[in-house]
């Protein structure tokens, strides 16, 4: 599924939710909260309708045809002991996860970068290198592992301190990079447990898969496990 490009990226109307800081995200994100009733909908549109949505959000900008190759039927999860206290989530909520090791990913999962779109521009751009090596494929795959650098001038939270009055311009040049969040940003900015990330040198570890865990279902996603279900099995049904 490729965003229509005729259609606003964060259109009140549609609300259509997107892997980004923007504020018009956050006010759609809010509204759609709730878990939409779908009881006047066939079990075929229910599936449609929770795969249209949950694609919009994970890799609007990857074709079908580049999520199908990538679509796993059989899930990762971690082993839990019979009769755990806590209640194990559906599986079905990492129906994405294989997405989770697309380079563009990693870097706006890191917040290093406000939306998946910069992040993509960023390793367009050769800001981006992986195992100390440039790597201009936003669809590149990573493995365990991996280390993920991003250039600090590139990242937009991330200014040059301002020089004092006197300074020499070589003193400011050194000078440490402070950290200025972007309005509206704070709901956005925390790391998925599969990635370790050191914000002094702008780099990340990609240690594993995504997995559910008791309690907890580690891939961000605005959208409940139910909805992730039913857009599992569409795409399981419909695997070519």
């Amino acid at each position: 599924m490729v965003r229509n490009s005729t259609i606003p990226v964060y259109s009140l109307r549609r609300q259509m939710l997107r892997m980004s800081w923007n504020k018009y995200n956050l006010f759609n994100t809010t509204q759609r909260a709730r878990i939409p009733n779908d009881a006047n909908k066939t079990l075929y549109q229910q599936k449609w309708a929770s795969k249209k949505d949950t694609r919009s959000y994970h890799g609007d900008q990857i074709t079908e045809r580049q999520w199908q190759s990538m679509f796993k039927t059989r899930l990762p999860t971690a082993n839990t002991k019979v009769g755990g206290v806590e209640p194990h989530p559906p599986v079905f909520s990492l129906t994405f996860a294989e997405m989770e090791r697309r380079l563009d990913f990693i870097v706006f999962r890191s917040n290093f970068a406000p939306s998946i779109y910069a992040a993509r521009q960023l390793v367009g751009h050769g800001k981006v290198t992986v195992n100390g090596k440039p790597m201009p494929y936003p669809s590149h795959r990573v493995t365990d592992g991996d280390i993920i650098q991003v250039e600090p001038t590139s990242v937009s939270t991330l200014k040059k301190a301002t020089p004092k009055e006197g300074d020499e311009e070589s003193a400011a040049a050194k000078a440490p990079m402070e950290f200025i969040p972007k309005p509206f940003s704070q709901p956005f900015l925390f790391v998925p447990d599969y990635l370790e990330v050191n914000y002094n040198t702008c780099s990340t570890c990609f240690l594993r898969s995504p997995i559910s865990r008791p309690g907890k279902t580690e891939i961000p996603s605005p959208f409940p496990p139910q909805m992730h279900a039913l857009a599992y099995e569409f795409y399981a049904r419909n695997r070519k």
